[in-house]
Parts: C-alpha cells; structure tokens; sequence
C-alpha cells in the first residue's frame, strides 16, 4: 500500500447548524491554513445568519463553497456531501466542526503526521476556553453488555475516555472525536464515507471503528492543539440532541454488538438506553 502524498491538498468540510456564533472565526482561520485547497461549507437550514457569513467569505477565496440542505438530513449526511463537492483534486479530507479553532499549522501537521503510515484517520489534542483537554479526543469502544451489567451492580464498566499518552506524539485510541478529524480521501472512499443512518452523535465512533477494522490506524496527535468551543448550537434544542445522541447510541450497537449478544440482554441494553433519555434530556435543558 503506497502513502498518501504528504504535501497534496487538503479538503477542509465544515457541517453548520445555527452556528453564527462561531463560523466566522472558524472559516478565517480554515483560509489562512496551510495546504488548505479546498472548503466546502454544508448547511443544515440555519436560521441565525450563519449563511450570510459563509456566504460573504466564499464572496472573498474562491476555495470557499457551501451547500445550503433546505432541511437538516444529518451531520453524516452533511459530511458525505461535502466530501462529494470537495471534487478529485485533493487527496486528504478534514472534517472540522465550525466551533473548532484551527491554528495555521494544525492541518498541514496532522498531514505530516498522517501520511508515513499508509492510512490512517487522525484526532487531534482539544482543548476548551480553560485549556482543559477533552476526554471525547480519546475513547474506547463502547461496551454496552458491561454499562449494563455494572448499572445492576457487577464490575464497573471501563471509562469511554482513554488516558492521555504525552510520550506519544501520535496516541493510538479506538477512536476519535468528530469535532476535528483528518484522514486520506481514498480511506474515506474506501469505508463509504459516513453511516448516514445516524442523524446526529456517535457516527465518530462509527467511523473510527471500521476504519480501525479496515486495517486503518486510529489515533490522536497528542502535541497538535486545538481549541473546541463545544456545544454553541447544541445549547438551543436539548431535546433533538438527547434524542438522536440516543437513537445513534443504539443504531451503534445493533450494527456492532447485537450480532453477538442474546435477545435478552439487546432488550436490556435498549431499555437502559431510552430510560435513560428523560434524565439526559432534563440535564440538558438545565444546562442550556
């Protein structure tokens, strides 16, 4: 298997939602970035101003193109649309959420990182505001046969979030967090781009996990730093979020544990989950 060509250009795709509070930074930052060739911006129907913004810097860089969805079919969706419009010339793709704020060499340094190894599908190192790293840059699969047994009282299940490896300049992890991910065109063509099933949470994990599957490197590029202003457009519609952060929880394990888990315990699994949801959901309202 030949490398990808660490200097070849890169497709940065931003999935937007309500997000006017943060696109205008985060496109300024995508166009001042290195190796940049290509952004492509796909809206899902905002109703906050946050076309007009993309729509003034793609009036300034021609790299700069969106795709205004009339309704909101899903973040993978979004995402796969993007990809698509990014066209052939480029052969590294950047998902990047609009509240992630890319430094000038945050791209072209996963780019390095990403290309020896043939391919691989890279995090990076987020941060918030405080400077505190999130622990969603780094997770395990999800076991739900041990969420669930611990919920009744046996071993407690083992933490999502992995510990950070500083020795490591690149941390291999089951997967990585959606907010920022980097990976060879030809992989994501490969692994049929996003599972567009999901409509919002957990298609990172799913992505992560047939990429690892496929023979791919999963990783975080533990001394590439990004800021993740998180949340700016979940806050107004707690109870879409809660809802499909549920329903892609259990599309998750029915495509990846329930062929090798008894009915039982897949009936147990869905109704831990969606009793879950009400306390979820008010939590999030209280927070938003």
């Amino acid at each position: 298997m030949s490398s990808p060509d660490a200097t070849a250009g890169i497709a940065a795709v931003v999935v937007t939602y309500r997000s006017a509070e943060t696109i205008d930074d985060c496109l300024a930052r995508l166009r001042a970035a290195e190796g940049v060739d290509a952004i492509r911006v796909v809206d899902n129907s905002s109703d906050d101003g946050t076309l007009e913004i993309v729509q003034r810097h793609a009036s300034s860089d021609a790299r700069v193109r969106f795709i205004a969805n009339p309704d909101n079919p899903g973040f993978g969706v979004a995402c796969n649309q993007g990809a698509r419009d990014a066209g052939d010339g480029v052969q590294w793709l950047a998902f990047v959420n609009p509240d992630c704020m890319v430094e000038r060499d945050t791209l072209s340094r996963l780019r390095a990182l990403a290309a020896p190894q043939g391919e691989a599908l890279l995090g990076a190192d987020l941060v918030d505001d405080d400077g505190v790293r999130d622990g969603a840059a780094r997770r395990r699969d999800p076991d739900f046969g041990a969420m669930l047994s611990a919920a009744f009282g046996g071993t407690p299940a083992p933490r999502l979030e992995l510990p950070i490896d500083d020795s490591r300049a690149l941390q291999q992890v089951e997967a990585v967090s959606g907010a920022l991910m980097l990976m060879p065109r030809a992989l994501f063509e490969r692994l049929h781009g996003f599972d567009e099933g999901y409509r919002l949470h957990a298609e990172d994990l799913d992505l992560s996990r047939r990429a690892r599957e496929s023979g791919a490197l999963v990783a975080v590029a533990n001394r590439v730093r990004v800021l993740h202003v998180r949340g700016v457009s979940s806050r107004s519609r707690p109870l879409f979020v809660e809802w499909h952060k549920h329903r892609g929880l259990w599309r998750y394990y029915r495509k990846f544990e329930a062929p090798r888990r008894g009915a039982a315990l897949s009936a147990a699994v869905f109704a831990a989950i969606w009793l879950r949801f009400p306390v979820a959901y008010a939590r999030a309202r209280l927070r938003s």
